[in-house]
Parts: structure tokens; C-alpha cells; sequence
């Protein structure tokens, strides 16, 4: 590893990893358990499955509990498993988090409730119930897929309780990481958005939450090590140079995009369960395309 044994589980670069299916549509957990290993061997940090990137909206209960022992077997000493516990409500957050923390993980990853409009008082208790697990609670800040905005004031209130350690950020404002250091000067701030590591490692991040490492593991760990040591010299050419395939990140289609990116390099990526259907052709054209270009210009 790169960083000292002492980082806290939910410091560093954990991907947000992607989930293999069979032709049929049922979970691999072969082929996922071995890409977990391999992000290990790459000098990663660790993993966050059961997110966005892992399609967890798409799982049963005993699909995502899977998903979890499978990633925890296949994990070493040192390695996190950060699961996702989005769900609609606190009860069954709280209990995918009391599973995470029965299986062996080291923290958890809490969006609000995901399809639900809540209030100031719903958003607290819905965190206090996915901390009574026990874990650490990094909060995910995703308005653009949730009826919740995190603001840097409703954050810093969370925090204030002690219901969370982290947020990952994914509003793409970069301006919110300053505001967010002022208001709640002990959250570990987290980069949630691909296509803004260089900005949000700047304003103070920890960690990554990450999506295209799985594609791209060695350069864009080494991105993120020269951003966090304000080393521009290094960071701003990688920056520019994989900005075409990490804005890719931020899009509807950002778990085709990354799943094609896997399938190039010769790792296992694959098919969508529904409803996330194949990329257009003009989708695949252009992503296929940015992608191959890194490959051929020996980005690893």
C-alpha cells in the first residue's frame, strides 16, 4: 500500500465496484470475487460494493448480503470492504449495515432514503438508525439520483450527532468541499465524482470513492497520490489525459461505460440487469473510442 497502515478504513481509493452477471442474468460471484482480488493486487485501497457501480437497486436482500461475504473472502489484511446500504428506509439501511458488520467489514456507505423526499428530522434519524450498527458511516451525497440533497449545513449536523465519519460527495460542486470543512471541520471528505478528483483532492479530500480504477487501476491511483500531495506538475497531465473516460463517471450510463472499459482491458465486466440497457452505438462508438486510446497510448 501506499499509504501508512495507520489510513482509517475509509481513507484512500475504494472502487465502487461493478458487478458480473451470467448470460442469464444471475450474479457471478466467481468473476466478482475475482476482480475484488485483483483490485487488491494493484495497490488499491479498497472496495465499496453494493453502490451505484455495483447496481444494488436491482439485488435481492440475499444477493447484496452475497455480494458482501464474496468481497470480504476475497479481500486481505489491510484491504477495505466499505458496502453500500442504500435502501428506502432506516430500518432496512440499519439492517444491511448490522450484516456488513457481522461479515467482517470495516465501515459502510449510507445514501439517505433513496426514493423518498425527506426532511431535516427523517434524514437524522435515517442515519442514526444505519450507525447503531456500529460501523463507521461514510454518507453519500447523491441529489441527482435521490430526492435528498446533503447540504453542507444538513452534514455538518449529521456529523454533529456522530451518526457519520465521512461524506462522499457527489453533487459535482466542488465549491461545497470548502463550505463543508467549515461547517464540520472533523468529516473526512470523500471524491465521489470521477471527473472532479483533481478539484476535490485539492480541497482537502481523504478518499476516493471510484469508479474508473477498475478500469485503469496504476494511473489513476498515481493521479490521486499527486493531487493529495499538491504535486500539479504530475497531476494536472494525468488529470487531462484520462478526463475523457472519467467524465463518463458522471453520466446515466456510467456503469455500461465502466463495464466496456473493464471488458477491453481483458477483465471481466459484462452485461446490465435491467433496466440499464446496452449503450447506444453512438454511446459505445465514443467510449470505446477515448478508451482505446489510453489503452494505446499504454495507460495501465
Amino acid at each position: 500500500m501506499s499509504q501508512t497502515e495507520s489510513r482509517k478504513p475509509w481513507h484512500g481509493v475504494l472502487v465502487a465496484t461493478s458487478l458480473q452477471f451470467t448470460d442469464d442474468l444471475e450474479v457471478d460471484y466467481a468473476a466478482y470475487g475475482d476482480n475484488v482480488a485483483w483490485l487488491a493486487e494493484q495497490g488499491l485501497h479498497g472496495v465499496a460494493p453494493n453502490g451505484s457501480l455495483g447496481e444494488y437497486q436491482s439485488l435481492t436482500t440475499e444477493e447484496r448480503d452475497q455480494v458482501v461475504v464474496t468481497a470480504v473472502a476475497n479481500a486481505p489484511e489491510g484491504f477495505t470492504v466499505m458496502p453500500g446500504v442504500g435502501a428506502y428506509g432506516g430500518r432496512e439501511s440499519r439492517r444491511h449495515a448490522q450484516f456488513a458488520r457481522d461479515a467482517g467489514c470495516q465501515a459502510v456507505m449510507a445514501l439517505p432514503p433513496n426514493a423518498y423526499r425527506t426532511d431535516e428530522r427523517s434524514v437524522l434519524q435515517h442515519f442514526e438508525l444505519v450507525a447503531s450498527a456500529g460501523l463507521p458511516v461514510t454518507a453519500y451525497n447523491n441529489p441527482i439520483d435521490t430526492k435528498t440533497d446533503l447540504t453542507p449545513q444538513l452534514l455538518a449536523k449529521i456529523h454533529a450527532e456522530g451518526f457519520i465519519v465521512g461524506v462522499k460527495e457527489f453533487s459535482g460542486d466542488v465549491r461545497r468541499c470548502y463550505e463543508i470543512a467549515e461547517l464540520a471541520p472533523g468529516l473526512d471528505l470523500m471524491i465521489g465524482t470521477d471527473d472532479t478528483v483533481l478539484e476535490v483532492a485539492i480541497a482537502g479530500a481523504k478518499g476516493w470513492v471510484a469508479g474508473y480504477p477498475q478500469v485503469f487501476p496504476q494511473a489513476t491511483l498515481a493521479l490521486y497520490e499527486a493531487a493529495l500531495a499538491g504535486d500539479l506538475e504530475t497531476a494536472v497531465p494525468l488529470y487531462r489525459q484520462l478526463h475523457p473516460v472519467m467524465r463518463w463517471d458522471s453520466k446515466t450510463e456510467f456503469v455500461q461505460a465502466i463495464k466496456l472499459g473493464q471488458d477491453m482491458i481483458g477483465r471481466r465486466g459484462g452485461i446490465c440487469r435491467p433496466p440499464r440497457q446496452p449503450l447506444a452505438p453512438e454511446q459505445n462508438a465514443v467510449v470505446r473510442g477515448v478508451t482505446q486510446e489510453l489503452i494505446d497510448a499504454g495507460v495501465k
